[in-house]
Formats: C-alpha cells, structure tokens, sequence
C-alpha cells in the first residue's frame, strides 16, 4: 500500500542554498531577537532625542522644503550612515571589536537621529514620487514578511518569555 503514496516532493533548493538560507535565517533572527531586547533601551533616549529644539527645528525645517531637496536631505545622512555601518561590520570582521562597536552604534544612531527624523518630517513630499512610495511598499512587505516568520520562531517565543522575565525581575528588584 506505500507504494501507491505520491514521492515526496523534491526540494527547489540544493543542499548548499537550503544551508546558506538556514545561516542567514538563524542570523536573521538573533537581530530581530537583540532588537526586542535592546529596544526598551534605546528608544526612550531616540525619543529625547526627538523632543531636542534642534531636531523639532530640522523636521520644520525639511517639511518646508520642495520634494526634491527633501530627497537629497535624506539621502546625504544616508549615504553616510549606511556605509559606516558596512565599515563597522569590516571592523568586527577584522577581529577590531571596540573600534567596529563605536563605528557601528554611530552610523545606527545618525540613522535613528538624522535619517528617521528626515524621514518622517518629509514622508508625505517622498510617497509622492511613485518610485519612492514603491520602494518604500517592498521594504514595508519584505520587514513584516521576515519579522512575521521570526516571531513564529520558537527560538523568538523563548527569547521572549526570557526577555519579560528579566523586566518582571527587574521590576521587583526596584520596588
């Protein structure tokens, strides 16, 4: 009788691809998971950031400009934060820890600071090239895609009952 079952599928992918996309779905993951963690971190200190008369002064700022100074706005900090990130890995690569750390968490922060602030007092003079707006649609369904297959992880559950575990701990060590 087993031999009237269909064969198993063949897989589309070779041994090698199916392990490079395994490598790079763990990696994936770590990032999303350190993510979580570090969040509480760094986001209130973003949103100070945020609230500083400077940058409420850059955001009115670039609201005012035409589209297209809004564009070359955002594109100068990241063409050099993007860069300084890929530097900072090279750093790590290199065995330079510290030295890749300080490169890396500055070319995040000019990032979060400058390009996530642009964006956001600009984004309306940005979605309205068609380009952008379709660009900026497949980086939203490429980030939920992945992030939704990270947190149906087990490895995200776990990270996740550890991560609310260490805040209740941490709670009531402060109380």
């Amino acid at each position: 009788m087993t031999d009237d079952l269909p064969p198993p599928p063949a897989s589309e992918h070779g041994p090698l691809r199916r392990g490079l996309l395994a490598i790079l779905r763990a990696v994936i993951t770590v990032f999303v998971i350190l993510d979580e963690f570090l969040r509480p971190l760094y986001r209130p200190l973003l949103r100070r950031l945020a609230e500083l008369r400077i940058m409420r002064r850059l955001e009115e700022t670039v609201a005012a400009l035409p589209p297209p100074l809004v564009l070359l706005a955002l594109a100068i900090p990241f063409a050099i934060a993007e860069p300084l990130k890929l530097f900072g890995l090279l750093l790590f690569a290199r065995g330079q820890f510290w030295a890749g750390l300080v490169v890396t968490a500055f070319a995040h922060l000019m990032s979060f600071v400058f390009v996530e602030r642009i964006y956001h007092a600009g984004r309306d003079k940005l979605l309205s090239y068609r380009w952008f707006a379709w660009i900026m649609g497949q980086i939203v369904r490429v980030r939920d895609n992945v992030l939704g297959r990270v947190r149906a992880t087990a490895a995200y559950a776990l990270a996740m009952r550890a991560r609310d575990a260490a805040r209740n701990w941490w709670r009531t060590m402060r109380a």
